[in-house]
């Protein structure tokens, strides 16, 4: 099992229709409203929203969701 998935069961119902429907916004392309800002150097991206945060990279057009992480000291690190 992955992280996300552990996550996943971690986590309240609420909290996870939360992050999908942040993550349908991202796949749908429909970015407008999102806070995303690149992290700074390197190639990914992040989402803030509440305590969590999505790590993600573009390839060809397709969104790639690298991770879903709690907020902490430690978020950004091994990127």
């Amino acid at each position: 099992m992955d992280k996300i998935a552990k996550l996943f069961l971690k986590i309240s119902q609420k909290d996870r229709d939360l992050i999908l429907s942040l993550l349908k916004l991202l796949d749908g392309k429909q970015t407008k409203g999102l806070n995303i800002v690149k992290v700074k150097d390197t190639d990914f991206y992040r989402i803030k929203k509440g305590k969590y945060r999505i790590i993600f990279h573009h390839e060809e057009r397709e969104v790639i969701v690298d991770s879903i992480r709690l907020r902490d000291e430690k978020t950004y690190r091994d990127l």
